[in-house]
């Protein structure tokens, strides 16, 4: 499905925006990422798909590729950390916050607690965040999130928490747990009264809009690369943090940003129709399980409103089709690992380019330049191979071997 959005504007970024989230807030929160070891030390590749591009008749497919980001392995890397930063520093304005990550001040905050429900990624940053700045982490997942993702939290020292509900349940009882104990909430959706540190997530994200620009050589207000810029649903968080960056900088001569998210998790979808931050309609449960979100960050779509072009949902079986077709690469494009979340871009614009009236709507056509974001590589490997059909470890065997060509 494909819907349109009525509201959104083609002018420069707004100021009551960017008192809110800006690049020179941005760039503040890479600064204070960049000594923290769990982050790969320069940007993350963006690579180029021609013979893709070729066969889906646009002029060019380009993607970032956030596996590398970190060996948490996807970009929640750069957001549950800034805001654990930003958090402490609300509390303790004296610290040097490029020093909080790299353990300075542990014992200082070695009775501070934190917590977050996640579907996996958050859940897994912040957890390896909390055990570098040395303070405690409880992590609440839900019924859905696999054993291997509670593992992969559980290595970094959290304590887990387990509930029989979906994602926005256990966000309730993560919410319950911090009141209780008195523990800090950090989470990336935004709820009544709780807006900062969502706010600070969503920026950490902006890292990879910054690069972009940067390996780009974009020009600020003036048209980029790209002339469309497919984002990952969910809460919002991800599409609100690049949107922002990328509109802020080219100003109203933007790319047209298409959000796309699982049919049965369609909050933003719902949100589009409705004109407020809304609900979705189906179970929740997806294969794509970082996008498995059933409510809309209430702060995330003041971005995506006036600034997201359209918004569409795809089924599970497309996203495994995308994952496939990123593995296989070709003569000219390289295999790539995406995870099943991390592939929404790319099944949002197969399933566009299948249908002519969906293309025309907006406006892709031979002449496009598409940006895509692969937000996660195999964070959960055995999901992967299963889906893929072979274990990630034999796609990065192939995509070394194109790379040594």
């Amino acid at each position: 499905m494909l819907v349109a959005n009525p509201r959104a504007v083609r002018a420069p970024y707004p100021a009551e925006l960017k008192s809110l989230m800006s690049i020179e807030r941005a760039q503040e929160s890479r600064l204070w990422l960049s000594p923290w070891p769990e982050l790969a030390r320069g940007a993350t590749p963006l690579y180029e798909l021609p013979d893709l591009a070729a066969k889906l008749n646009v002029a060019r497919i380009s993607v970032k590729d956030e596996s590398v980001r970190s060996p948490l392995g996807s970009f929640k890397a750069l957001g549950a950390p800034i805001a654990l930063v930003r958090q402490v520093l609300r509390l303790h304005p004296d610290l040097d916050p490029a020093a909080l990550l790299t353990g300075r001040h542990a014992e200082m905050l070695k009775d501070y607690t934190v917590i977050s429900a996640t579907d996996g990624n958050h859940g897994r940053g912040l957890a390896a965040a909390a055990r570098s700045v040395g303070c405690r982490c409880v992590i609440v997942l839900h019924a859905n999130v696999s054993l291997e993702r509670e593992q992969a939290i559980a290595v970094h020292g959290a304590r887990i928490v387990r509930i029989a509900g979906n994602y926005d349940e256990s966000v309730e009882e993560a919410a319950r747990l911090a009141a209780a104990h008195g523990w800090q909430v950090v989470s990336d959706t935004s709820y009544d009264g709780y807006e900062d540190i969502p706010r600070d997530v969503m920026q950490g994200y902006a890292t990879i809009a910054a690069e972009i620009v940067e390996q780009t050589g974009a020009v600020a207000n003036e048209a980029g690369a790209f002339t469309h810029v497919f984002l990952q649903g969910g809460v919002g968080g991800l599409a609100a943090g690049l949107a922002s960056y990328l509109w802020e900088h080219h100003g109203a001569q933007r790319p047209c940003f298409i959000v796309v998210e699982p049919r049965q998790a369609d909050c933003l979808f719902q949100s589009a129709l409705q004109g407020r931050a809304a609900k979705a309609t189906g179970s929740v449960d997806s294969v794509m399980a970082g996008l498995a979100c059933g409510e809309t960050s209430p702060l995330a779509w003041r971005f995506l409103q006036p600034g997201i072009d359209a918004f569409m949902t795809i089924e599970d079986g497309a996203a495994v089709q995308a994952m496939r077709v990123l593995a296989a690469g070709s003569g000219r494009d390289i295999p790539i690992v995406a995870g099943e979340s991390g592939v929404a871009g790319l099944a949002g614009l197969l399933a566009l380019r299948r249908d002519a009236a969906w293309s025309q709507q907006v406006g892709l056509d031979e002449c496009s330049r598409v940006l895509l974001i692969s937000t996660e590589g195999a964070t959960a490997p055995a999901v992967y191979e299963e889906l893929v059909g072979e274990p990630a470890d034999a796609v990065l065997k192939r995509q070394a071997a194109w790379l040594a060509r």
